[in-house]
């Protein structure tokens, strides 16, 4: 026996809830610190940062407590350190008693992340408030690919900085009779778009996300909205989002997925 598709979409929200609430989730980040060449302090942190060579640098002391979290077990990190950034196939994750140490790369700029289980974000999270679901909202879409393969679209980022956002080609689709198109970006064979509607910063957060199916032979997808999701910046000011690149802001009220966070 499958299950129907509404009941598929409540497991969906009931896994981003723990998700967006677990431990080490994006309500738990209280700061990603972009590093310079030069070793600096940073908040609350033991030791010197920097950044060089592609890595994330530090050189720490014995009793420091910063660990290497690795799946044989964790070891005490001492002298000059290098952690491999998240883009690496094996990214270095350190951990200091409770908080997670993550280093990221965005654009040739090193950071490193502080993800702590006591955040006041996560200690204060109800639940992320969702649309019901209606089956109205997921319809057909057919994607047609850039003839280069893809190309890069110059979008502001939740932190004010403009950055380049890789897109791959458009998906068109109808809603309530009336064509609308979406620049979208691929990985993996999946689609993603960032998107905006007539609910954005009013009824819902600003922007969204959603992920489609990989295209068939045909191109033919599915845009389901009611698992339009919330980025991560809606949950911690910390992130880096993509606003939605040109043209991806749809007419409509999409009265459909997940809206703003609830808290206590």
């Amino acid at each position: 026996m499958t299950d129907t598709a509404a009941e598929s979409w409540q497991r969906w929200t009931e896994s981003r809830n723990a998700a967006v609430g677990a431990p080490h989730g994006p309500l738990a980040l209280t700061g990603t610190h972009w590093l310079a060449p030069e070793p600096a302090k940073l908040p609350g942190l033991p030791g010197r940062w920097w950044a060089e060579d592609g890595a994330v640098c530090a050189e720490l002391r014995l009793g420091d407590g910063v660990r290497l979290e690795h799946a044989s077990g964790e070891r005490e990190l001492t002298g000059r350190v290098e952690l491999r950034p998240d883009i690496d196939r094996e990214p270095g994750i350190a951990v200091l008693d409770e908080l997670r140490l993550v280093p990221i790369e965005r654009e040739g700029e090193l950071a490193l992340r502080v993800f702590d289980p006591a955040a006041p974000a996560r200690a204060a999270f109800a639940g992320i408030s969702v649309y019901p679901y209606a089956p109205d909202w997921a319809v057909p879409a057919v994607f047609t690919p850039f003839d280069d393969g893809g190309q890069a679209v110059l979008v502001e980022n939740a932190d004010g900085r403009a950055r380049p956002l890789a897109v791959a080609g458009r998906i068109a689709f109808t809603l309530a009779g009336q064509p609308h198109t979406l620049t979208v970006s691929g990985e993996g064979g999946r689609l993603s778009a960032v998107l905006a509607d007539n609910t954005s910063g009013r009824e819902t957060y600003r922007f969204r996300f959603v992920t489609l199916p990989a295209p068939d032979a045909e191109g033919t997808t599915v845009l389901d909205l009611n698992r339009a999701f919330l980025p991560p910046c809606a949950f911690a000011d910390h992130f880096i989002c993509p606003f939605p690149p040109p043209g991806n802001r749809l007419t409509v009220a999409v009265e459909a997925g997940e809206r703003h966070v609830v808290t206590v």
